[in-house]
């Protein structure tokens, strides 16, 4: 089961039907396709920002690589590690980017798929109810106080009671 967080924009009115298609779902975990193609990845998903860190990366780590004289071998590794980095944050980059940009989180759903998801989000937010529906309750007189003649005389402890004798 995979966790999907669900985005709307600010500007929209979120309880219109017709806004449902603006709303995105963003997938946690391990994207496999991030992982591999990095930079296309970020170019689909428009994260402009986070592709501009991601190539100053890649050139800093290079340059540091090619100071150190570091073998074939290095140079894989820290470019693998980069690659992994990437496939792990890929969903917290976009979501940085949906908040950034001035979208909201919604909801939390769990599902096996997206498809799935969005079922289960529709049906919650559907039968959700909306904020007109709420109405004021009348809540009546202020709770009773307690007099002080209703305590208790002993207080219960290691202390005795206010001016008696030890």
């Amino acid at each position: 089961m995979s966790v999907y967080t669900v985005h709307a924009p600010v500007a929209a009115p979120t309880n219109r039907p017709s806004s449902a298609e603006r709303f995105v779902f963003v997938r946690d975990g391990f994207h496999v396709w991030a992982f591999l193609a990095g930079p296309f990845w970020l170019l689909y998903h428009r994260l402009w920002l986070a592709l501009a860190g991601y190539v100053a990366l890649n050139v800093v780590a290079t340059a540091v690589l090619s100071a150190a004289q570091a073998d074939a071998g290095s140079r894989l590794a820290v470019m693998l590690l980069i690659a992994l980095l990437m496939g792990l944050e890929a969903a917290s980059l976009r979501r940085w980017t949906l908040s950034r940009r001035g979208w909201r989180q919604l909801d939390l759903v769990v599902a096996d798929d997206e498809e799935t998801a969005e079922r289960r989000f529709f049906d919650r937010w559907a039968s959700a109810p909306r904020v007109e529906d709420y109405r004021p309750v009348e809540r009546g007189a202020p709770p009773p106080t307690r007099s002080p003649s209703s305590l208790q005389p002993d207080i219960f402890g290691l202390f005795p009671r206010p001016g008696s004798s030890r």
